[in-house]
């Protein structure tokens, strides 16, 4: 009722204010078409014919303005619950696929992709059930197919590149990485992937190369020294690959320049004595080598030494090195055991036991150690000193005991364990000999010999 008579109300103003209108305007209006046609309207009317007009064009506007937006919300009302419904089944297809259940996961990830063929994680996820069937092309096929859709993807491209190294396929890996380097010159992720391919090929000059980028890139934060020794590692393989193709005098300076940079760098320093050896400079060599185990009390400087001195026979330089060091150092045993090895050689077996018994009362124990002291023992003809340290190098008891090693881990066991402690795996216990006995036949036509009647 109210409307209604709203609406009377507004009528009747509007009536008699076209009256007053027109009767203070009497005028006629014509309006031409042409040049020969028109028409001609009283000027209220006239008036009131426009106003209808501009109010009809207006609500046209309106309406069709208010018919497109129906149309558009209806279509993105159904695109939305086409997407919630994809996005349902695609989320109960990485479920499953987290529970392990593969052939469901399989089964609901293929649904969703059917109903939305470019969902990018659509194709990831059903490539990692792929993988994880053992069915890596395919997992490859369904990346290609993302990658297709997202070409600069990081998640797609990471993935496939690491899908290409699982297949071994190492070049096409490197493709990957260095494709995302152009898209993304600064990703310290990609350069450390790609500098580690080039690793693995033995690519030292690239990975070199890489690896400056990558610690120009890693100003700052806790993987900063870590890729500056990595820098360093590289500038290494480089010098030695340069020795290894006969550059010495190229290496002796790049090792000089490392040994400059990291002193405890142990390869550097073994390397810059190595190629001094191939230029015939045997003094430096020995120089290096020497003051290589004063620096840093490392084996492989004595064993260096001693391949250099006893090749140019001349055991006494030697010797006279390692008394000296002693004199210095009494308390180095590496130096001593060494000392008490080459005394052995050198058939100086007092001294030699001297030394190795000196390690033995410290509570050193490994089987080199007793092997020494056996053949010492043994050309002293001390058989029965020999024989013990040879049952402790081998680690025979007096109930000989065979010991046990895990399948898994390879760790060794004296006693049996249902599980072992290392690994933790279950019954992976076994004797360690166990596959040569099992794969091993006694040859037909051989009569076994009793116990105590086998000829020596």
């Amino acid at each position: 009722m109210i409307v209604v008579a709203l609406f009377m109300f507004v009528f009747i103003v509007f009536a008699l204010g076209f009256l007053y209108f027109w009767g203070i305007n009497p005028g006629e209006v014509t309006v031409f078409l042409t040049s020969d046609q028109s028409f001609t309207l009283p000027t209220a009317i006239m008036l009131v014919c426009v106003l209808l007009l501009g109010l009809l064009l207006g609500n046209g506007v309106h309406i069709l303005s208010a018919l497109t937006h129906s149309i558009k919300h209806w279509r993105g009302g159904r695109r939305q619950k086409k997407n919630e419904e994809v996005s349902s089944i695609y989320r109960s297809g990485v479920g499953r696929l987290l529970s392990g259940d593969l052939k469901k996961a399989r089964t609901l990830l293929k649904k969703a992709l059917d109903r939305d063929p470019k969902r990018v994680d659509g194709h990831l996820a059903l490539a990692s059930v792929a993988e994880q069937e053992g069915n890596v092309q395919e997992a490859i096929d369904l990346l290609q197919k993302a990658r297709k859709i997202d070409p600069k993807g990081l998640e797609i491209l990471f993935k496939l590149a690491a899908t290409y190294q699982e297949a071994g396929r190492r070049e096409e890996a490197m493709g990957v990485y260095k494709e995302l380097l152009a898209n993304d010159a600064d990703n310290r992720k990609a350069m450390r992937a790609l500098r580690d391919l080039q690793i693995e090929l033995g690519s030292w000059q690239d990975a070199l190369a890489l690896q400056k980028r990558i610690v120009k890139a890693t100003a700052s934060g806790p993987r900063v020294d870590a890729e500056k020794r990595t820098l360093l590692e590289l500038r290494y393989e480089v010098a030695r690959n340069a020795l290894a193709k006969g550059e010495s005098e190229q290496t002796v300076e790049a090792c000089r320049d490392l040994i400059k940079q990291a002193a405890d760098f142990t390869p550097a320093r073994v390397t810059l004595g190595d190629a001094y050896r191939t230029l015939k400079r045997d003094n430096d060599a020995a120089r290096v080598y020497q003051d290589g185990y004063k620096a840093l009390k490392k084996s492989i400087f004595l064993s260096r030494l001693e391949d250099l001195y006893i090749g140019a026979e001349d055991p006494a330089a030697l010797l006279s090195f390692y008394r000296s060091r002693m004199q210095e150092d009494g308390s180095d045993l590496l130096l001593k055991l060494y000392l008490g090895r080459l005394c052995l050689r050198l058939e100086m077996v007092d001294e030699a036991l001297q030394h190795l018994t000196d390690l033995e009362t410290t509570g050193i124990d490994f089987p080199q150690l007793h092997l020494l002291l056996a053949e010492a023992h043994r050309r002293r003809s001390k058989v029965d000193q020999a024989v013990v340290e040879y049952q402790r190098a081998l680690g025979v008891d007096s109930h000989l005991t065979l010991g046990f090693v895990c399948e898994s881990c390879g760790a060794k066991h004296e006693k049996w364990l249902a599980r072992c402690p290392v690994c933790k795996a279950w019954d992976s216990l076994v004797l360690p000999e166990r596959k040569q006995i099992q794969d091993a036949k006694l040859i037909d036509g051989i009569k076994a010999i009793p116990h105590g009647q086998r000829e020596v």
